[in-house]
């Protein structure tokens, strides 16, 4: 049943990208392009951009607890934030022009064998 109501929002996920009005705010809404430069300053050191990757964080562990508790279920499947934050930078890295909300529901439509 789970599985059922996840499928169904990650169903309806799926064409946010093409509504007049975004639903995605926050952190969502900004590109890889920008998470990827964020995510390099990360690794490097650099206060600035530990700073934007603590806000990505932040923004995804709402997301996934909003959908873990909506769904009943750990939509990340035992993977660790840092892990998933990882993954997303490799979707961005082959996807730049994407959000970062589609990198995320990627990651979780892998994880949940939707995809």
């Amino acid at each position: 049943m789970m599985r059922v109501c996840l499928l169904g929002f990650l169903m309806f996920a799926l064409p946010l990208q093409a509504q007049e009005t975004p639903q995605v705010l926050g952190y969502g809404v900004r590109s890889c392009e920008h998470y990827n430069d964020v995510f390099e300053g990360w690794e490097n050191g650099q206060a600035e951009q530990i700073a934007e990757y603590l806000h990505y964080r932040d923004w995804l562990t709402g997301l996934v607890t909003g959908l873990s508790l909506a769904t009943a279920t750990d939509v990340l499947k035992g993977v660790e934030v840092k892990g998933a934050m990882r993954r997303i930078q490799v979707y961005c890295d082959e996807h730049p022009t994407d959000d970062f909300f589609t990198a995320t529901m990627d990651l979780i439509r892998i994880l949940s064998g939707l995809k």
